[in-house]
């Protein structure tokens, strides 16, 4: 009898360890949609869904539990989708479809950390340009692999790529 009480008891502390292996921000977005559900938030509820989705995809293609970093690469993904397709609707005259995706990349964007200024990424830069001693644009992979592993998940890899660009030119 005690045996079984000693398996269940375990049993019990293994499924709440479980469950708190799992990463804060997903944890957050799992409120927020209830919250927006509660709200009858449509347009937040079909992207945190989708979000949702494509978190768990990715963490099938993982094998494994995603980390916090994991899950604001795959918010980012989905945030660089909306910015392409509003940007495609635009240039396609479908201004109504643009403002949807601009307001589901705004929803996607609270779950982003806070984005660097300009000022503090062009200190960044030049401090990885003058640790790396690049010159030419022919360093300027060096250069971005460098500032893109100090400032991940901060910064659109575009931003950086131009601002590298122009100081190697």
């Amino acid at each position: 009898m005690l045996d079984l009480l000693d398996k269940q008891s375990f049993s019990a502390n293994k499924q709440s360890f479980s469950t708190n292996k799992q990463s804060f921000l997903l944890d957050k977005i799992q409120q927020d949609l209830k919250q927006t559900q509660l709200a009858k938030d449509e347009l937040g509820l079909s992207t945190l869904r989708m979000l949702l989705s494509e978190i768990y995809n990715a963490k099938i293609q993982k094998g494994n539990e995603l980390s916090d970093q994991d899950i604001i690469s795959v918010v980012q993904k989905e945030a660089k989708k909306r910015k392409e397709a509003a940007l495609g609707f635009r240039q396609g005259s479908r201004e109504e479809a643009a403002l949807k995706e601009e307001a589901e990349l705004k929803v996607l964007e609270t779950y982003l950390p806070k984005q660097l200024s300009d000022e503090e990424l062009i200190g960044i830069v030049q401090q990885v340009i003058t640790e790396t001693g690049a010159n030419t644009i022919v360093d300027m992979g060096k250069v971005i692999g460098a500032v893109m592993g100090k400032v991940s998940g901060q910064v659109d890899g575009s931003r950086v790529s131009n601002l590298v660009k122009e100081r190697l030119s």
